[in-house]
């Protein structure tokens, strides 16, 4: 089934890009628009826009660019219905669906099948863990014991998978699920040897499922209840999925859906290890915090925290020996520029049993008065396991600022170099020189990264503008649009353009962004422009295309307006039409309320601007007829052929500098 055109236009409709964009990202309000440090790419400083008046988003670093659903697309990894799905889901759009060919249906993506079965999952194990009777004796009993609400068990979609060979599996291959995708999302174990008969992977486990940042289900977790030792013995307490199409667990963080709006709004983020650490910190109504699973914290990881704030405290149980261990991960964290802070719980106890032995409002406070920046923890830990031995306290010296010149900003730098010394009893300048020492070699071995750019060559033949062009998204596919224009990493340099080029981008530039507004009264920019330049052809396969559009339209009295091209259903002009509209900077409000200067916009002074642009790329379609005239000269094979080639040349010539006189250029 695919979902039909009238209600993907609800869809696009109903999706506000700043709440779409804010699900994932935590954005600024910054003048008529909002920024953020973008989610495609690793940077410290936002050149990530969001345009709620465009309904479209821009990045200035690595060229990412369009609307709710290619931003949902990217983010999510997920195809063009998938997408849809999601939208609808959030906004409560009913979907109506069309039948799809067997062709159709067989392109459609694995990932959104396996989505599909994990959420069935999901659901099956909440169900047992509510209906069965061993759910309700095990799994319900083991949740109540730690304290765990209906309404906190609804929040994390705790579930329970009863302790037989194939309950799941049964059902689910019941309801027309294949083995091999119950196998691929990591469900079903087949036996040795065997392709049909198989075991669930679960069993007899409590169930919490993981959820990316979308609340999309994509991998569980699963703790033993057996109360028979002899036949837990074998087995782990936890048990993970496999890394599948959709779960990478470097990439994700436990409870990041439910977290992220708390963190969002408190601007900071608690880090633990286990699942019951989340669940019972929520309960508690800390909400701002998530969980690394067990395993060592990653780039990826603290890249996520990363998009909705920059402030991180860590909490440990008290096992000092596993969090020396942890201590030089940790520096990953400073690299990308959070700013970390450590809490050490009492020997014995973790977030969750610290929270439901002291209750919530205690461990609040506690958490004020024990939290303490990543270096300084740091540096009293390792002062207090050097001792007096002088060769150790070097080594120390050496691991702290090592850790140091890993912040990025360099003011933090200072203050941690000053700290340290106090602490340490050693010369900051000594500690400083240290560190420029580290930055050096670091700078030498690695190379600084450049954000790629999005490059752009349109075909040279005309023949290839339906390759280009390629990739229909029009609202009845469910399957991802090609998208020629998405970001690349850049190979080689820019190509050199020509100045005819630049004309014409910037003539149909004004036709797509002002085409449909009035100069004066009944006069469109489109209409006045498309007159000036009659019997011009453009050079450029892709303006060329978007000027015999124009042409057509205006030849039946229709103005193409800008939604057009910003929904168009060819992926290149979309994204074109989205870097024309992107402002990169904005003009500050000071100018005009504070200091009244006025500063014109282009709609101020659209008479000028259209005047400017047609002057121009008349001057450069002269002067590209001029170099022509120059080449005949010089293979002209008679005096009289060469005397009328140079006759050409000097009338262009003329030409061109009544244009540069009206353009006030300098003429050499």
């Amino acid at each position: 089934m695919r979902i039909n055109p009238e209600t993907v236009e609800r869809i696009k409709q109903t999706a506000d890009i700043v709440e779409v964009v804010g699900d994932f990202v935590s954005l600024k309000k910054k003048g008529a628009n909002y920024s953020a440090c973008c989610p495609f790419h690793n940077e410290k400083t936002p050149s990530f826009n969001v345009n709620p008046v465009r309904q479209i988003y821009k990045c200035f670093g690595c060229g990412a660019a369009g609307d709710s659903i290619k931003f949902v697309m990217d983010i999510d990894g997920v195809g063009y219905g998938e997408a849809l799905r999601y939208l609808a889901d959030k906004y409560n759009v009913e979907i109506e669906q069309e039948e799809v060919t067997d062709e159709e249906a067989l392109r459609q993506n694995e990932r959104e099948s396996l989505y599909i079965i994990l959420n069935f999952a999901k659901n099956f194990y909440v169900q047992q863990l509510h209906e069965s009777d061993e759910g309700q004796a095990v799994g319900l009993s083991y949740f109540k014991e730690r304290g765990f609400t209906s309404e906190i068990r609804k929040k994390f979609e705790l579930g329970y998978s009863l302790d037989t060979w194939d309950a799941f599996s049964k059902v689910a291959l019941e309801k027309g699920y294949s083995s091999q995708l119950l196998e691929k999302a990591g469900l079903l174990i087949h036996k040795e040897g065997s392709q049909t008969a198989g075991y669930d992977r679960f069993r007899g486990r409590v169930i919490f499922p993981i959820h990316n940042v979308a609340g999309k289900v994509i991998a569980f977790g699963a703790r033993i209840l057996k109360s028979d030792k002899s036949k837990a013995a074998n087995q782990p307490k936890y048990l993970n999925s496999p890394e599948t199409e959709v779960y990478h667990k470097s990439d994700v963080l436990y409870g990041i859906f439910q977290a992220k709006n708390a963190i969002r709004q408190q601007d900071h983020c608690y880090l633990v290890e286990g699942y019951t650490d989340v669940i019972s910190l929520n309960q508690g109504g800390i909400e701002n915090v998530v969980a690394s699973s067990g395993t060592s914290l990653t780039v990826e990881q603290i890249r996520l925290i990363g998009r909705f704030t920059p402030n991180v405290t860590i909490l440990y149980d008290g096992d000092i020996a596993g969090i020396k261990a942890a201590l030089r991960g940790l520096d990953l964290v400073l690299e990308e520029g959070l700013n970390v802070s450590i809490v050490l719980f009492p020997d014995g106890d973790d977030p969750d049993s610290y929270v439901r032995k002291v209750g919530a409002e205690a461990f609040k406070t506690y958490l004020k008065y024990n939290s303490k920046d990543f270096i300084t923890f740091k540096t009293e830990m390792l002062l207090q396991d050097a001792g007096n031995d002088p060769f150790r306290l070097a080594a120390v010296i050496g691991e702290v600022v090592n850790s140091i010149v890993k912040i990025p900003d360099a003011i933090k730098r200072q203050v941690f170099f000053h700290r340290t010394s106090e602490m340490m009893k050693v010369d900051e300048q000594m500690l400083i020189t240290e560190g420029n020492k580290l930055l050096r070699k670091l700078h030498t071995q690695k190379p600084q990264d450049r954000s790629a750019r999005p490059s752009f060559q349109a075909p040279e033949n005309p023949g290839d503008l339906d390759a280009l062009f390629s990739g229909d998204d029009r609202g009845g596919n469910d399957a991802s649009p090609a998208d020629l224009f998405a970001p690349q990493t850049q190979q080689s340099e820019l190509p050199q353009r020509s100045k005819l080029y630049y004309q014409e981008e910037a003539f149909i530039r004004l036709l797509v962004v002002h085409g449909a507004r009035e100069l004066e009264p009944s006069i469109t920019v489109c209409q006045y422009v498309l007159s000036e330049i009659d019997g011009i052809d453009f050079k450029d396969t892709v303006f060329h295309h978007l000027l015999v559009l124009f042409r057509e339209h205006f030849n039946r009295n229709q103005v193409l307006p800008t939604d057009y091209f910003l929904h168009h259903h060819e992926p290149g002009i979309r994204n074109l039409t989205i870097d024309w509209l992107a402002n990169k900077y904005e003009l500050s409000e000071l100018w005009s309320e504070k200091y009244e200067i006025f500063v014109p916009f282009e709609t101020d002074v659209l008479d000028k601007t259209a005047f400017i642009n047609i002057l121009r790329l008349k001057k450069a379609f002269i002067e590209e007829k001029m170099k022509v005239c120059l080449q005949q000269a010089i293979h002209a094979k008679t005096e009289e052929e060469q005397t009328a080639v140079m006759s050409e040349f000097m009338h262009y010539k003329s030409i061109s500098m009544a244009a540069a006189k009206e353009l006030g250029s300098v003429i050499g």
